[in-house]
C-alpha cells in the first residue's frame, strides 16, 4: 500500500488486538486468528497487533515476529493491518519495521521509545532513520504516559515534512490543544488517530482519521459504528454512541491496559485471561465491577440475577 492509498484506506476503527496466551504463557495463535476474524466480521476497519494493548514489552523479539506474521496472514488483505514495530531499542525498531514491510503489512506503527526519555533531536533522528529504511507508510505513536516523553508538534511537523512515508500519528496525549496543533502544523491530510477512548469522537470532530481504541477488543461493532455514523453525517448517532460507550471505557482503564481487557474477554469466553508478569489481572473487586458493566451491555449474565 502506497502513501496515497494509505491515506484513503487507513481510516476508522483500527482495532489494537490483545496478545492471547495459554496457561503456560506460550502464545495462543489460534485464538489470535479467531479474534482477528471476529473483529473483521464485526466491522473493524483495520487491525493492529503488538501495540501497547498487545503487551509487546512482555514478548521476545521472535514472539513479536511470530505474532506479526500470524496476524498478517490471518487478515489476508481483508482490511488494512498495521503492526506495532517500535521499541526502546533503535536497531530492534528498525528490524521489526523492515520485517513488517517484507511480511506484507499495509503500514507500521512506531512508538516513541519508552524508558530512555530521548530528546526531541534524538527522536527526530530515530524516526527519520526508520522512515528512510522502508517504503511502507508509518504512523508514529505518541503516548507520553507510557514513554515519559512527549513528541512535540514541531518535531512531528519536521518529520512529516522530511519523510513522505510518515503519514500520521496515534495521539495518546490528553492535551487536546496539542492534538489540535498537530493538524494545524502537519496539514489537514495528515492522519490523526485517537489513542484515548474519550477523545475518539472529539478527534473526528476536528478532522481526525479515526482511532486505535483498546475498547474495540470488547465491543468492536459499536466502536466501529461511531466512525460509520460520523462518516455518514449522522452526528447525533455518533455522539449517542460516544456516550453509550463511556461506562465501558471508564471501567477498562481502572487498571493498566490490557489487564482489564483480558479479564473482560475472559468473562466473555473469548480468551484465556492470562498476562505475563509484571502485568497481572485486576483485583477481585475490580473484576466484579468489570463483570457488572459487561452485564449492563449484555455481554455477560448479570451477577446474582434472580429468576
Amino acid at each position: 500500500m502506497n502513501v496515497e492509498e494509505a491515506k484513503k484506506s487507513l481510516r476508522g476503527s483500527i482495532a489494537p488486538i490483545i496478545t492471547p496466551f495459554h496457561d503456560d504463557e506460550s502464545l495462543d495463535l489460534d485464538t489470535l486468528k479467531s479474534l482477528i476474524d471476529w473483529h473483521i466480521q464485526s466491522g473493524s476497519h483495520g487491525i493492529s497487533v503488538t501495540g501497547t494493548t498487545g503487551e509487546p514489552s512482555s514478548l521476545t523479539l521472535k514472539e513479536r515476529e511470530l505474532v506479526m506474521e500470524t496476524a498478517i496472514k490471518s487478515v489476508n488483505k481483508r482490511v488494512p493491518i498495521v503492526p506495532g514495530t517500535g521499541s526502546t531499542n533503535h536497531q530492534e525498531s528498525l528490524h521489526l519495521t523492515k520485517l513488517a514491510q517484507e511480511m506484507g503489512a499495509d503500514a507500521a506503527m512506531v512508538i516513541v521509545p519508552y524508558y530512555n526519555k530521548p530528546s526531541q533531536h534524538a527522536l527526530y533522528k530515530h524516526f527519520k532513520l526508520i522512515a528512510d529504511s522502508v517504503d511502507i507508510p508509518l504512523i508514529i505513536y505518541n503516548i507520553p504516559g507510557r514513554t515519559a516523553v512527549n513528541l512535540e508538534v514541531k518535531t512531528l511537523a519536521r518529520l512529516n515534512e522530511d519523510c513522505p512515508n510518515i503519514i500520521g500519528v496515534k495521539e495518546s496525549n490528553k492535551d487536546f490543544e496539542h492534538i489540535n496543533r498537530v493538524l494545524l502544523n502537519c496539514g489537514r491530510d495528515f492522519l490523526l488517530y485517537s489513542g484515548i477512548e474519550l477523545l475518539c469522537y472529539p478527534m473526528l470532530a476536528i478532522g481526525g482519521a479515526g482511532y486505535i481504541s483498546a475498547t474495540a477488543n470488547v465491543l468492536p461493532s459499536k466502536v466501529a459504528e461511531v466512525y460509520n455514523a460520523w462518516e455518514s453525517g449522522n452526528v447525533e448517532e455518533a455522539l449517542k454512541l460516544h456516550y453509550d460507550l463511556m461506562p465501558l471505557n471508564d471501567v477498562l482503564f481502572k487498571d493498566t491496559n490490557p489487564a482489564p481487557l483480558k479479564a473482560a474477554l475472559g468473562m466473555m469466553g473469548r480468551i484465556n485471561p492470562k498476562l505475563r508478569l509484571p502485568m497481572d489481572l485486576p483485583t477481585e473487586s475490580l473484576q466484579k465491577e468489570i463483570r457488572s458493566v459487561l452485564a449492563d451491555y449484555g455481554l455477560v449474565e448479570k451477577i446474582g440475577s434472580e429468576v
